[in-house]
């Protein structure tokens, strides 16, 4: 039940440190070469599988290499992670290759750093003492009775992607990702029931042959299901429920009472409580999802101004199945993106004919990017490089020639990203590519309702109630209006985007989209979810501090200034807690609102029963639910 990860090296996808952004270079560089020295070390170094195999007996100490346990799927470098490196190299006059030699030789001599666990964002750190990741459903029980019985701490994990440090634990960690099989498929009720560490997408590509697919996904897809549902992931769309009113039942493994099956008509109350039950009330180890018919949807990006939107934002929330908005500060520009059903006279045709009916784009991709691309070159004055050391100008200026949206905007937030006037440039520089990306395209509903989330960042979305469809209270609006007045008023160094997104209510008592104070909902409800953030474009400590510092004054505005009046509640994977004996007041207002808006005196009430000795909570749970 305890698997040593010095098995076998672990693997990255292209998306993990496309998320990275630039610094994603270096982090992907040390990875692999801890990964790879370890994977060369002798049997003789390293504990097998098989020594391991008893709970309590097995202690993996300072040798576990857990940075691995992301559990995404091996490939390359995505677009663009490496730029920054080339940048560097063609100011120095030095190679990629031996900046990369160096890196590979720190991480031979870092052996304490590789032990760590960090979150995709890399803003959450944990050094977990043991590291299980069973390989069914029984294991699976006997390490929480095991756990039970003993009081050790013990905290399950999915994927690491949650910004804040929800699944972080430096007890014993439990990732599920092995138990990943689609246990059941019921066509005639479009039902499928998997194990909890199957992922998203790959779910959803599994299902899409059987002409079925999850109704909606959050903006990517590499988490396991069991966390996907845990911390109220939501997607867009003003009709669409959030993704944990898709689970028609779960079995949840609780240190107290063993295994549960939860539904509407088993254990109902705790169902509605443990289906976003934030791993604390047990173990999810099955779950059965309600399905839709497998489609495609249609995509329309473009942009438009606040005036305009403010007259066309409730009929699009109308009319599209999914809408999202980007509003990007210290401009009047707004990216709208729709997605919809295909119209029936695209049905019966093949992907050709179909793109065939689609307007053309105006701009090509570098046509697009130009405006940033510009930007970049001034900033690193290539035309005065050229005339002191043309060969470094023309390898910089073919990086730059190469790098695409996401890696532009990394680079040119990093050169002063807490600069307000040169945010401002670059937010402009932004809006100008956006007005020249519209486009349309077609694709399946799994690839069209994931996006780029872009790299390192900070990050703290809220939702909160705006009435009806048909009844709109035009608060989403109007919180919008305020954020992006108060953001020039105070001068924020705030980055382009700040993400508007919507879904239906939820069931679930601890759902942010769960309205009236924790209590049930009516499905006509309509929430907002608006997300800030500000990237983490380097690897210096110093910027990354000043960063991090700004970001939590910006949030504290934001908390102060909008969320108490729009009833907002924080998104659970990105609320972040404040440290008790740092920011006592800050901890206290948190509890407060949660407190006010969600049930948890009957959620404590309920670990109190399902986990007595409390396993399964993090200090993060502990502090947020003031059960410490």
């Amino acid at each position: 039940v305890v698997r040593n990860t010095h098995d076998a090296p672990p693997v990255y996808s292209p998306t993990f440190f496309g998320r990275l952004g630039t610094a994603g270079a270096t982090r992907k560089r040390k990875m692999l070469a801890r990964a790879a020295a370890r994977a060369a070390r002798p049997a003789s170094q390293r504990t097998s599988a098989a020594s391991v195999a008893r709970v309590g007996s097995a202690h993996l100490g300072d040798h576990a290499m857990v940075a691995g346990m992301v559990g995404l799927q091996q490939g390359g470098t995505a677009d663009g992670t490496g730029a920054g490196s080339v940048l560097a190299a063609a100011f120095v006059g030095a190679t990629v290759a031996t900046a990369a030699a160096a890196n590979v030789a720190a991480c031979d001599n870092d052996e304490d750093e590789s032990e760590e666990v960090v979150n995709w964002s890399g803003t959450h750190t944990c050094y977990p003492v043991k590291v299980y990741e069973p390989e069914s459903v029984s294991e699976i029980e006997g390490i929480v009775k095991a756990h039970h019985e003993s009081g050790a701490k013990l905290r399950v994990v999915g994927s690491a992607l949650s910004p804040n440090g929800i699944g972080l634990t430096n007890g014993a960690m439990l990732n599920v990702a092995n138990c990943d099989a689609i246990l059941h498929v019921d066509h005639s009720l479009k039902q499928v029931t998997v194990e909890p560490g199957v992922k998203v997408g790959d779910l959803c590509d599994q299902l899409r042959p059987m002409g079925l697919t999850l109704e909606n996904l959050a903006s990517i897809a590499e988490q396991q299901i069991g966390g996907f549902i845990q911390v109220g992931a939501h997607g867009t769309g003003a009709s669409v429920p959030p993704v944990d009113m898709q689970v028609v039942r779960m079995k949840l493994a609780t240190p107290a009472f063993g295994t549960l099956e939860l539904s509407a008509t088993s254990h109902p109350d705790l169902f509605e409580m443990a289906k976003v039950g934030l791993g604390a009330l047990g173990v999810v180890t099955e779950v059965t999802l309600q399905c839709v018919d497998a489609h495609d949807l249609l995509e329309h990006t473009y942009t438009t101004t606040r005036a305009q939107l403010q007259k066309d934002h409730i009929r699009i929330l109308k009319e599209h199945r999914h809408a999202r908005f980007m509003w990007i500060p210290y401009t009047d520009t707004v990216v709208v993106v729709t997605n919809d059903y295909l119209p029936s006279s695209m049905l019966e045709l093949g992907d050709e004919a179909r793109r065939a009916q689609l307007p053309p784009p105006k701009y090509t991709p570098a046509e697009a990017t130009a405006p940033m691309r510009d930007l970049l070159k001034e900033m690193y004055q290539i035309q005065h490089l050229k005339r002191i050391a043309p060969t470094a100008a023309t390898a910089l200026e073919e990086s730059v020639d190469s790098m695409g949206f996401g890696a532009l905007r990394d680079e040119l937030l990093a050169i002063d990203p807490l600069n307000v006037d040169h945010i401002k440039r670059v937010n402009q520089a932004e809006a100008d590519f956006w007005t020249r990306s519209e486009s349309y395209d077609i694709g399946k509903n799994t690839n069209k309702l994931q996006f780029d989330c872009g790299g390192q960042q900070w990050v703290s979305e809220v939702a909160f109630p705006v009435g009806s469809l048909e009844s709109p209270s035009h608060a989403d609006f109007r919180y919008m209006q305020e954020l992006l007045q108060m953001i020039e008023v105070k001068q924020i160094p705030a980055p382009a985007p700040i993400e508007q997104r919507w879904s239906s209510s939820s069931s679930s008592r601890m759902s942010p989209a769960a309205t009236g104070g924790g209590g049930y909902t009516t499905m006509d409800d309509v929430h907002s979810w608006v997300g800030i953030i500000m990237y983490l474009p380097t690897d210096d400590a110093t910027q990354r501090t000043d960063i991090t510092e700004a970001f939590f004054n910006y949030k504290k505005e934001c908390a102060g200034s909008l969320w108490g009046r729009y009833g907002a509640q924080e998104h659970w994977a990105k609320i972040e807690v404040p440290s008790k004996s740092k920011d006592c007041e800050a901890l206290d207002s948190i509890q407060r609102r949660l407190k006010s808006r969600f049930p948890v005196e009957t959620f404590n009430a309920l670990r109190r029963q399902l986990d007595p000795n409390n396993v399964l909570a993090n200090p993060h749970i502990d502090q947020l639910m003031n059960t410490e």
